[in-house]
């Protein structure tokens, strides 16, 4: 089947800058009501890769994610939110962008063309045989991307990819390929509207489930989570009151002596 960049097509509304501010967040959110369905159609992908993922992080493998402009920033997001929601050591979960921290904030030219830089990044980090790579593209064609699959894929290790397009380069260089085809933007090429806002929901899903099927939750709660503010360890003292009979003062100081919800209720059974 020939590649079809459906990312670049044109999209399906005209003139929008003769639009009211009303008809511009109506015909928006419209698009945006496709963007659940396109990753619902995806979740069997979505599930392949986590029932993979697991048992290598057991075994000490870690999951990386890599890609350019917004879908890099969104895999780094993704990655520096599972520390301290999940407890677990920032090491575990590694967002990789083209042109390094500084293109979190703006553009670093040509970084995303330089086919050999990704696969480089991921050697610096010791890769091997147990982790795993996701590439994030809405095009399915990044350079920086497709590079670092290819090579990684040679050398035995699990990759994936993210895109919303079909068939695409960066499917060819995946084990697992989850495709959440969401049509054109509402403004022609800006794949950081529905693209983005896909590869945002199927990124959620991964690490939240992945980090679930660890331990690192409880019932449906974050027992494992840094106690960074003050809005947090209350959130901990009454989660630990859930479990036991304490009150306030005596939940809060134990949760601070231990650290976690987690080790707090443990040193009470």
């Amino acid at each position: 089947m020939a590649f079809r960049k459906i990312t670049e097509e044109s999209s399906l509304y005209n003139e929008l800058e003769k639009k009211t501010v009303r008809e511009l967040l109506a015909c928006i959110n419209e698009e945006d009501r496709k963007v659940a369905l396109a990753v619902r159609d995806a979740i069997p992908r979505i599930e392949e890769l986590v029932e993979q993922i697991i048992p290598r992080m057991r075994r000490g493998g870690r999951l990386f994610y890599i890609g350019a402009g917004t879908s890099g920033r969104l895999g780094v997001l993704d990655a520096s939110e599972v520390p301290p929601t999940f407890g677990m050591s920032p090491e575990w979960v590694t967002g990789l962008i083209a042109g390094g921290d500084k293109a979190l904030r703006s553009p670093v030219e040509k970084a995303e063309d330089d086919v050999e830089r990704g696969w480089e990044e991921l050697v610096e980090r010791h890769i091997n045989d147990k982790d795993t790579v996701i590439g994030i593209a809405a095009s399915g064609t990044t350079p920086y991307v497709t590079g670092a699959l290819r090579a990684a894929r040679r050398q035995g290790i699990l990759t994936a990819c993210i895109t919303s397009n079909p068939d695409s380069p960066m499917a060819a260089e995946s084990d697992i390929t989850i495709e959440t085809v969401v049509g054109p933007e509402f403004v022609t090429g800006s794949s950081r509207m529905k693209s983005g806002t896909a590869q945002k929901m199927v990124l959620n899903m991964i690490s939240t489930s992945v980090m679930i099927k660890l331990g690192r939750v409880e019932g449906n709660r974050m027992v494992n989570m840094q106690l960074s503010n003050k809005k947090l360890i209350d959130r901990g003292i009454r989660m630990l009151m859930d479990k036991r009979p304490l009150g306030y003062e005596q939940a809060r100081s134990l949760l601070l002596l231990h650290g976690s919800v987690k080790k707090a209720i443990e040193s009470t059974e």
